[in-house]
């Protein structure tokens, strides 16, 4: 059984900066993929970016390309979500979600994914 954990969201002023943490345990997390959503306030959950862990391959949402990077670290277990540049529209509740594919690649719908943290809020002030 895969355990996610996340932390580092908060509130932050537009055009400032968080980096959100999602700490796994439980197994390796080779062979994995890890993603990012975010249901911002009355809204559908959607993709962010997501990394394999073996290969390091990324992807992002078009939303938030060349403002935040995904990234992981093996020796620790822990991926993360640098989020610069914030705007308000970046204000959800962001989830890390973890499958284990086998060096399959990205993963883009929230139900390919069967292990989720439990959410951090990250609000953004105009």
């Amino acid at each position: 059984q895969v355990q996610l954990v996340e932390s580092g969201g908060g509130l932050v002023q537009a055009g400032g900066s968080l980096r959100l943490s999602c700490a796994a345990s439980g197994r390796t997390f080779s062979g994995f993929v890890m993603g990012w959503f975010r249901q911002p306030p009355g809204k559908d959950r959607e993709f962010v970016a997501a990394i394999t862990w073996s290969r390091g391959n990324t992807d992002y949402a078009d939303s938030v390309k060349g403002r935040l990077t995904i990234s992981r670290d093996n020796t620790k277990n822990t991926g993360y979500l640098q989020m610069n540049s914030l705007k308000p529209e970046d204000t959800a509740v962001y989830y890390c979600a973890a499958k284990y594919t086998f060096l399959s690649g990205i993963l883009y719908s929230s139900t390919s994914y069967n292990y989720w943290g439990q959410g951090t809020q990250v609000t953004v002030s105009s």
